[in-house]
């Protein structure tokens, strides 16, 4: 096996502290046939399909036959699944007290079939008008909740199921040491401690005037890997390069930059929106703006909108700017979400 720094680059297993796929160069795999069994019982047993004809409840998945994995190949993820599935389910006659059974049969659940492409076959064992009323209920109206349900599984399995998968370059990983001990320049002079002193003493009474940034940007990743790298203090140190706190709850403080940033959360929707107090520690003394983060899943994309109200008019340039080279340019580079300018 190579060391770093000899032979060709691609295939150079880097020393680093946690030992970890070097730029996700290297092909990972996660198996996640277990976890998908476990998903399959979660959104499928139990679940009701209700209307004016009558009810259906699937009380048992009598079968899953298949696998899934998911695959991270230089910062890509890959997923693999293949499932042939079958349902039994009881139903009643909207008016009629006499019970019905029957299976749905879910032959080709698969990465290689849209959704809509996905079969469902239904059968009942009773040969009767109410027997076929109800099949021909799930066959036609229930088809599209199950394949509803399907979706879920698979929209979990590429989120909430990879987490973790893309790691942090290497740059990021050797560059948080340092950064801890040395605070990050974030590209806003301080004020010396006179000037501070000043600082207060003119903003007494005074009413600043602001601005409000607006920014949206999309990144090659799903909302729950921008959501981490937004608050996980493991991830935030490494497109940061810099001594961070994030108390990842309602009223939890944080600080980058080894305190040039702090606030605190006010919203938390895992994956979906993020509110935050927020000020530069060169802001005038108490003054905090209003950041809002809100990711929007596009399918092969996520779409950041940010808006952050209550930035003082003679910082905001220096915010704005700040922004683009400390956010988004760093979380480009250190991720290698493939962002890009909408």
């Amino acid at each position: 096996m190579a060391k770093w720094g000899e032979g060709d680059p691609r295939w150079i297993v880097e020393e680093r502290p946690d030992a970890t796929n070097v730029n996700n160069w290297h092909w990972t795999e996660k198996n996640a046939s277990q976890w998908s069994k476990d998903r399959f019982q979660e959104l499928l047993h139990g679940f009701e399909i209700q209307d004016k004809i009558g009810k259906v409840i699937f009380d048992e998945i009598e079968k899953v036959e298949g696998e899934a994995s998911a695959n991270n190949r230089k910062a890509k993820l890959i997923f693999f699944y293949e499932w042939a599935l079958t349902l039994k389910w009881k139903g009643t006659l909207t008016g009629f007290d006499d019970g019905v059974e029957g299976s749905v049969i879910i032959p080709n659940l698969s990465d290689e079939n849209t959704i809509d492409e996905v079969v469902v076959d239904v059968t009942t064992t009773s040969n009767t008008p109410a027997g076929s009323a109800l099949k021909e209920m799930i066959r036609t109206r229930g088809s599209d909740k199950i394949r509803e349900q399907l979706a879920k599984y698979i929209k979990s399995l590429q989120e909430d199921f990879t987490q973790g998968m893309i790691l942090p370059k290497k740059e990021a990983v050797m560059k948080v040491s340092e950064a801890v001990k040395k605070p990050a320049e974030t590209g806003v002079k301080l004020p010396s401690s006179n000037s501070s002193l000043d600082m207060k003493k003119l903003n007494i009474a005074t009413k600043i005037d602001t601005k409000t940034y607006k920014y949206v940007q999309s990144f090659k990743c799903p909302p729950t890997e921008l959501y981490n790298v937004l608050t996980q203090p493991e991830l935030l140190r490494a497109f940061t390069n810099s001594q961070v706190e994030s108390d990842v709850k309602v009223g939890g403080k944080f600080s980058l930059f080894g305190g040039q940033i702090s606030g605190e959360y006010l919203e938390l929707v895992s994956n979906k929106k993020i509110s935050q107090k927020w000020r530069s520690k060169s802001w005038p003394e108490g003054h905090h703006s209003i950041v809002t983060f809100v990711l929007n899943d596009k399918g092969d994309a996520t779409e950041l909108s940010l808006v952050q109200k209550g930035v003082p008019t003679s910082e905001f340039e220096k915010t704005s700017e700040g922004w683009q080279r400390y956010y988004w340019e760093s979380i480009k580079r250190t991720f290698g979400f493939g962002s890009f300018l909408l």
